[in-house]
């Protein structure tokens, strides 16, 4: 049903069709009407059954949601700059151990100076933590990716943080479709995860993970931020064929058929560029528009695709690295980029890196064997069984885990 209705409402009508189980969030601005909103369903029983707690911070905030999501929880959160910092550790341990948690980011700016404005530079300080990234671009897109963002997520045990600009959306009344909740019911089955505490079935969650396996449980995270690859665009056709609207997908092109100009950015400033570029078609100038819906996992292939035939590429981002440059234009660059750069991952975990790895790394390099993007030492037998398990079984348990025991098994069961 269309309404006329504040982004941040729109946001918490669309998590709360979700149907979560557990809201546990810290107010900051610009993202506080969100959890009010949902704070206010929960305490007149509109959202049930759905306890919401209260805690004393951000970090609070997301250890609760990393209890609820491992208790079998659908568990929800939100935040915002300086909050999304409080709560790192906490942010980079949900994603360590797998858990399908969604959470908002108000995108705002990181202090000091302190400023409550909007950029990117708070989802930026994460990228690397093992969240799937999701940015919207308008109030519409951002309440239809909260809906896809549990599904995602609850199919590949991953968390998923839909990010929005902070006041542009989370502010702006504008027109908003939300769906009937029968419809989210059908798209968004109930929550089966795929590790969970159960003192019927006791295991451990959270391991001490050493040298002799921490790269490949890495490994492992890596991959299914891959898989996200596949799934994205898969989960978007199946919201857009019940919902009647394209939301969602890893990128967004506009105009870019016959484009020698290619404007690349992400989250709402890509309104302002589509009405610019249209002036310049008006003009006669071939420019078109790359939006980056999925930022991470980054879709390498589908902006190279995008970008075939593009003479000049121009990234508009809000956020850089200090003392490097752009942030999205780093990652442009490499989907662009030349095949003679390789990137070799070692010493994670401080696995040991040795004379004769490297001596085999060089070989396979001058034989132009190493690929792109390679894992030092990696353990692929360990992989192959633990991708194995997940296929097999929806309730395949904490990879970590897993990996330790497959570790410890005598030498003769390994494949």
């Amino acid at each position: 049903m269309l309404q006329q209705i504040e982004g941040s409402r729109a946001i918490a009508e669309a998590v709360a069709r979700c149907r979560p189980e557990v809201v546990c969030a810290y107010p900051i601005s610009p993202q506080t009407h969100i959890i009010e909103a949902i704070g206010v369903m929960v305490k007149e029983g509109a959202l049930a059954p759905c306890e919401y707690i209260n805690v004393e911070s951000e970090f609070a905030a997301m250890s609760v949601s990393i209890g609820a999501s491992a208790a079998g929880a659908r568990a929800y959160t939100a935040t915002a700059s300086q909050g999304l910092l409080f709560m790192i550790e906490a942010v980079y341990n949900a994603a360590g151990l797998g858990l399908p948690i969604v959470m908002t980011l108000a995108n705002r700016a990181i202090g000091a100076p302190i400023n409550i404005w909007n950029d990117h530079s708070d989802a930026m300080a994460v990228r690397d933590a093992g969240w799937i990234q999701l940015f919207a671009e308008t109030n519409q897109e951002a309440a239809d990716l909260h809906i896809q963002a549990f599904r995602l997520a609850e199919e590949l045990s991953v968390p998923v943080m839909v990010c929005m600009d902070g006041f542009i959306l989370t502010h702006a009344v504008e027109g908003v479709d939300l769906l009937d909740q029968d419809v989210v019911d059908a798209f968004l089955p109930p929550y089966e995860p795929r590790q969970v505490l159960d003192p019927e079935d006791p295991v451990s969650i959270g391991a001490m993970v050493g040298p002799e396996a921490f790269e490949e449980v890495r490994y492992l995270a890596h991959l299914r931020q891959l898989d996200a690859l596949d799934r994205i665009p898969v989960i978007a056709a199946e919201f857009a064929a019940v919902s009647g609207r394209a939301s969602g997908g890893l990128v967004r092109p506009y105009r870019l058929e016959d484009a020698d100009t290619a404007i690349i950015a992400m989250g709402s400033v890509l309104g302002t560029i589509k009405d610019a570029v249209d002036q310049r078609r008006d003009a006669g100038e071939r420019v078109g528009v790359l939006g980056i819906t999925s930022f991470r996992p980054f879709p390498l292939e589908a902006v190279r695709a995008a970008l075939a035939g593009v003479e000049r590429v121009i990234v508009v981002e809000k956020a850089f690295s200090l003392g490097m440059g752009g942030v999205l234009a780093t990652d442009v660059a490499m989907a662009l980029g030349t095949s003679s750069l390789h990137t070799v991952v070692a010493g994670l975990g401080g696995r040991p890196i040795t004379l004769a790895s490297l001596t085999d790394m060089l070989a396979r390099a001058r034989a132009d064997e190493l690929a792109t993007l390679s894992f030092l030492d990696l353990d692929e037998g360990v992989i192959a069984r633990e991708r194995a398990r997940m296929a097999s079984t929806r309730r395949s348990g904490p990879f970590a885990e897993n990996v330790l025991r497959d570790l410890g098994r005598p030498r003769e069961d390994h494949p």
